[in-house]
């Protein structure tokens, strides 16, 4: 599959721009029965959308500078797959490859080629951290930006008492240790910690009752990590106190949401609802950023070669719609970037919050800020 944006034949001196997208075949999240519930923060649609809408977009500023970006896609099975996927495109001239697969087959692909990769879909903090590497670029927040976005917006009501309910899968194990850093990072309180788990046996009902999990103790919100979305969906409103719920469900920290009305989103959201036929979501405005970074990069260099987009990458600012240019960090390679805090109908608020101050950038208190930060890679 290709999709392409081109300039005119008079501009016959600039180069093409190649580039493709890595995606996983048989894409669970993309299961039609996961799609119909729509949960908030997990994937819509396929990445091909988002980035389809900002190829479209960018055909007029691509003429304007004599450039022209290409883009294919292939489908990957598993990371060797997409290691030999990354490879094959690297032989065949592309200057950028972008991934929406997980964290192993993200690193398999950055690993195997000398190219800039732009992650679209994973949001481990292990990318950003420990298992970075000096030319992998994320355009979805990380999860720490997530949390960070969270305790924020808690501590600006001042609630500050927070009963944390965990589920049982490893990855909701690692979420959990990245909300407590985040809580602990602003100052919050973990009254208590409970586990839940969702379970078809009927001796294990009571492990996931929203009544018996959060009676005993007092608390100003309930923060409730499930990386499934099937528990979360169910708590709003079923507390024994009447209290918020916030991460997974309730409120929720997300790159975009469908009715983000600042700074020209609507626009960008139903130009996206036109195309695909549906919302956009957060997975879909990552996509359409790394659409956008491949026409700004294609545009600030169009003659290349693909050192030259590499360089222009990591220093050409790029306009996402959420208010002003966003950039990337040099230490890990993450796109700043504010963050929407929803409840699926509306946007509540945005982080960083209002009045907070930060050395240089307040946008670097989302997520590990330079001074915490684990990736040993030179950029």
């Amino acid at each position: 599959m290709s999709m392409c944006c081109a300039a005119t034949a008079s501009t016959a001196a600039a180069a093409t721009l190649k580039a493709t997208l890595i995606v996983p075949a048989d894409d669970a999240r993309l299961e039609r029965t996961r799609l119909e519930r729509a949960y908030l923060g997990h994937a819509g649609g396929p990445a091909t959308d988002g980035l389809q809408v900002a190829l479209d977009e960018g055909r007029f500023e691509l003429e304007a500078a004599g450039a022209a970006v290409a883009l294919s896609v292939v489908t990957a099975a598993t990371p060797d797959a997409a290691r030999a996927a990354a490879q094959a495109a690297e032989k065949a001239g592309a200057a950028v490859v972008l991934t929406d697969l997980d964290s192993d087959a993200t690193l398999a692909v950055a690993d195997a080629v000398k190219l800039p990769v732009l992650n679209l879909g994973d949001s481990a903090d292990r990318l950003r951290q420990q298992d970075c590497r000096a030319r992998l670029f994320h355009l979805i927040p990380s999860e720490r930006m997530r949390t960070d976005a969270l305790a924020q917006t808690l501590v600006s009501r001042k609630w500050t008492k927070l009963l944390l309910l965990v589920g049982s899968s490893p990855q909701d194990q690692g979420r959990a240790a990245t909300a407590q850093a985040s809580i602990k990072r602003y100052g919050l309180q973990v009254v208590a910690s409970k586990p839940y788990r969702l379970s078809a046996d009927p001796r294990e009902r009571d492990l996931a009752n929203p009544l018996l999990l959060t009676a005993g103790t007092a608390y100003d919100a309930v923060w409730v990590v499930d990386s499934d979305g099937e528990f979360a969906r169910s708590l709003p409103y079923r507390t024994v106190l009447p209290r918020p719920v916030v991460g997974d469900a309730g409120l929720v920290a997300l790159a975009w949401h469908a009715q983000f009305e600042r700074y020209g989103a609507p626009q960008v959201s139903r130009r996206f609802a036109k195309a695909a036929k549906r919302p956009m979501t957060d997975h879909d405005w990552a996509a359409w950023m790394g659409g956008k970074a491949l026409i700004a990069i294609a545009a600030a260099e169009p003659k290349g070669p693909n050192a030259a987009w590499a360089k222009a990458l990591a220093s050409t600012p790029v306009d996402g719609s959420k208010g002003g240019s966003l950039s990337f960090r040099p230490w890990d390679g993450q796109l700043r970037q504010s963050m929407l805090l929803t409840d699926g109908q509306g946007v509540i608020a945005q982080a960083p919050i209002e009045g907070l101050l930060h050395p240089t950038e307040v946008l670097d208190t989302l997520g590990a800020d330079a001074p915490e930060k684990l990736c040993k890679a030179t950029r």
